[in-house]
């Protein structure tokens, strides 16, 4: 993705805004246009000089003050420095998957078929403060909107919600009890349930955190048969200081995942990879608190997330007929 041109306060200001709002999700794209918009056609102070002799009418003069330059600027400031971080997040590092490594991943039936056929596609972003986007700069840039954006470009004339329910602190317990409202009453078609980091760091039992994933996955296909993915803890600091506990919740996951035949995004091998075979510093995926990624971390992460996505869906357009029941192994 190119790099804007510098801006010049010209008569070109919308249409410059108007390029840089092509490249925002489309929730920044409302918030950018209603900024650009009272920037730009703010309304303009008049200035009534007295009349020259023998004139009979007053010139009117539009005057713009320095504050209403001032919010000009800004707004199309943010609508360019938004745009542009989105432009150059991969140019500094780039999002490569693992090589000679191999996940587990279930095909994508539903979401994948829906989105053969043309019609709309709800996917829930279930977890905890990496799913809200703890450690992004911006909202644009959490997974779920990064996500929502690859999709809607690889399909821009779908219909494609990916809703954010992710909160802070929680882990199973928590979010059993909003599974319902949360989830199952938005009817999706895929849900992508980040689960067990907070587990991990309040010492919570495994064993008692995969039972209450299971359930829930039980619920979930109960109510509709959505898709669905389980993301294990990341590969951070914080969690490898719980080293035994972190690979027991992994390895439980695993197994309920392959009990309940639903697909696993092995986040933790992932980010290893990134760290130990592609030579990245962690402080390059991981924020300052050594627990929640970055920009470019969750940004990777969905772009991984979405082309397995974008993978399931070429799958059924070319007529492979993988069974949501099997489990498949292939490279990233």
């Amino acid at each position: 993705m190119s790099s804007l041109r510098p801006f010049f306060p010209t008569a070109s200001l919308a249409a410059t805004a108007a390029a840089a709002l092509l490249l925002l999700t489309p929730a920044s794209q409302s918030r950018a246009q209603a900024q650009a918009a009272q920037a730009t056609q703010a309304p303009a102070q008049t200035a009534n000089p007295a009349p020259a002799p023998g004139s009979r009418s007053q010139t009117t003069v539009a005057v713009t003050s320095p504050e209403q330059r001032g919010i000009t600027s800004r707004a199309i400031d943010k609508v360019k420095q938004v745009a542009k971080s989105a432009g150059d997040i991969f140019s500094r590092v780039p999002c490569l998957p693992p090589k000679g490594g191999s996940k587990a991943m279930g095909s994508l039936p539903h979401v994948a078929a829906k989105l053969v056929a043309g019609k709309p596609v709800v996917i829930v972003a279930f977890g905890s403060s990496s799913t809200a986007g703890y450690g992004a700069s911006s909202p644009d840039f959490n997974y779920p909107n990064r996500l929502a954006t690859q999709l809607r470009r690889h399909y821009p004339t779908a219909d494609i919600t990916v809703v954010n329910a992710g909160v802070g602190g929680e882990d199973a317990p928590e979010m059993m009890k909003r599974l319902q409202t949360q989830v199952i009453d938005v009817h999706p078609d895929m849900v992508i349930w980040q689960v067990g980091t907070n587990a991990v760091l309040r010492n919570l039992d495994p064993g008692d955190t995969a039972k209450l994933v299971e359930d829930g996955i039980s619920r979930i296909q109960a109510a509709g048969g959505a898709d669905i993915v389980l993301v294990d803890p990341q590969y951070s600091p914080a969690v490898n200081q719980r080293a035994e506990s972190a690979g027991k919740m992994i390895k439980l996951l695993g197994k309920v995942a392959e009990l309940r035949k639903v697909g696993i995004f092995p986040r933790f091998e992932v980010m290893r990879d990134w760290h130990e075979n592609q030579s990245i510093p962690v402080e390059s995926f991981v924020i300052s608190d050594g627990l929640h990624m970055n920009d470019w971390g969750y940004a990777c992460f969905a772009q991984l997330l979405g082309d397995d996505i974008i993978r399931s869906v070429g799958q059924i357009k070319l007529g492979v007929n993988v069974p949501a029941d099997v489990r498949t192994y292939r490279p990233m």
